[in-house]
């Protein structure tokens, strides 16, 4: 199977401030479009099978920006939906539910449009996202990948999917905004090849 490459979109006004920003569409920041247009040199350097991105702006300006060509938008790629958590930061939800964990304990309701997610379902869509992935790949030469521009958590919970481990594992995989991760193969085995990977200034 082709490589895996994972962008996290760049910084927005809610990133930088800790805001919990699932299906608000918050474009990015001047400092988002620079960390974006600093992967594009690493992503010139590949060849792409496919690519995909979330619909939000966010993900779309930045594939944009890393000179993809050839984006397919699926919403499957959107982040976690945050429910009533939405626009919260962990500092305000902890000092209600102090032993709070967002990957073990999900979020609570919100409105109709957005009425959240378990960490369960959030992984539900990351392994349809795969299956999608894993089709794609199946014709893709040895060299080529497959790019997925999307959200921190949501990269997260893919990756612990692909891994083979349970959604409440993408805990352990600490994303930043504007960053490139590959996951690959090894012995026929999934692997985290680059993880977290942030381009020099």
């Amino acid at each position: 199977m082709a490589d895996l490459i994972l962008v996290r979109h760049g910084e927005t006004e809610w990133s930088r401030s800790g805001r919990h920003t699932g299906r608000t569409d918050v474009p990015l920041t001047e400092r988002g479009r620079d960390q974006a247009r600093r992967l594009a040199p690493a992503l010139r350097q590949l060849r792409v099978a496919a690519a995909f991105a979330s619909p939000l702006q966010r993900a779309q300006e930045t594939a944009e920006l890393i000179g993809l060509t050839g984006v397919r938008t699926d919403p499957d790629l959107q982040e976690w939906d945050y429910g009533g958590y939405e626009g919260v930061t962990t500092a305000r939800i902890l000092r209600e539910r102090p032993h709070w964990f967002l990957f073990t304990d999900g979020v609570v309701p919100g409105p109709a449009d957005r009425p959240g997610e378990s960490p369960e379902q959030v992984g539900a869509r990351a392994d349809r996202m795969l299956a999608k992935v894993e089709a794609e790949a199946a014709g893709a030469g040895a060299e080529e990948v497959v790019v997925l521009v999307s959200h921190g958590h949501f990269l997260r919970v893919l990756t612990a999917r692909r891994l083979g481990l349970p959604a409440s594992s993408g805990a352990l995989f600490q994303l930043g905004t504007g960053t490139l991760c590959r996951l690959g193969t090894e012995h026929g085995r999934p692997v985290i090849a680059e993880w977290n990977v942030r381009p020099p200034a």
